[in-house]
């Protein structure tokens, strides 16, 4: 968590409830809370009749059972996923068998690098490896339905196969985990990668869409703005990291001098974040470390 950026931790809607967010868009929360998820993860119906299910959410019967009673009477044509980790896309299977509708996304859930010798994915729990979409798309891909177009954008940074999808007609984006309202996003090597994810910041920082639909958490309004603050917040952060390694060479260290007052159970995700910048300012030649960036290794500041 941070200071510099004007969060909004205000969201008190019930799992299951039936939301009007925007003219084309419903928006349904599922009963999934925990530190990493906030209040749980939120699932979009866009359209109306002929309808396109956005992130299903996690395999939980009760919000399968919202979502599906939420679109009765009305045709679902596609289930689209921002990305494959647990809280998105595992609802798909149920909500496929009840609608026939087909599946949409960038890929299946692969690292954003290769694992180092002898390293283990401390994400693979987190990972959906069953969702094989039916239909790849591509950045700037358009899929079309009754009243509704969604354009994709290839964000990743947060998971390899992060889409977020800009919706036309309502001139506002999906922006799954990629930019929340509520807090900064996790960027997990070498499931994400903090190089590939400030890239993407930066191509959406140039987009002219002024309403953000999240994974997690409210809406994001002046979305421009709240874009160029969580750029400037991963500038800060690495600035940080470089002024820390005056005085430490370990991630556990890093994150006690710069994460104050962080949640416990939030320790585990800081350092792989951590590693994330570090990894990124050792490819830009700023930090040196002996062998693959880890969370062991020891690492110094390129004088």
């Amino acid at each position: 968590m941070s200071d510099d950026i004007a969060f909004n931790r205000r969201f008190d809607v019930p799992p299951g409830q039936v939301e009007q967010v925007a003219p084309n868009v419903r928006r349904i929360v599922a009963p999934n809370p925990s530190p990493f998820t906030f209040t749980g993860t939120c699932t979009y119906i866009v359209g109306r009749g002929n309808v396109a299910i956005l992130d299903p959410g996690p395999d939980n019967a009760a919000h399968v059972a919202a979502v599906l009673d939420a679109v009765r009477g009305e045709n679902v044509s596609h289930i689209v996923i921002t990305h494959t980790h647990r809280d998105h896309s595992p609802a798909t299977p149920a909500v496929q068998a009840a609608t026939g509708a087909r599946t949409v996304g960038e890929g299946p859930h692969r690292p954003a690098r290769r694992l180092f010798i002898g390293e283990i994915n401390p994400m693979d729990a987190s990972a959906d490896t069953d969702f094989v979409p039916e239909i790849v798309l591509a950045d700037g891909d358009v899929l079309t339905g009754s009243g509704w177009t969604l354009e994709a954008i290839t964000t990743p940074g947060h998971c390899a196969n992060h889409l977020a999808f800009a919706l036309h007609e309502d001139e506002l984006l999906f922006s799954g985990d990629h930019v929340m309202g509520w807090a900064t996003s996790i960027v997990a090597p070498p499931d994400g990668s903090m190089g590939d994810y400030v890239h993407s910041l930066e191509k959406l920082a140039l987009r002219t869409e002024t309403l953000y639909l999240p994974g997690h958490g409210p809406a994001v309004n002046d979305a421009p703005a709240f874009v160029r603050d969580y750029l400037n917040h991963r500038h800060a952060r690495e600035a940080a990291i470089l002024r820390g390694l005056e005085r430490t060479s370990t991630i556990p260290e890093l994150v006690r001098g710069i994460y104050i007052g962080l949640d416990p159970r939030l320790f585990g995700a800081a350092s792989l974040t951590v590693l994330a910048h570090l990894e990124h300012l050792v490819e830009k030649g700023q930090v040196e470390t002996d062998g693959a960036p880890s969370i062991t290794g020891d690492y110094r500041a390129v004088r």
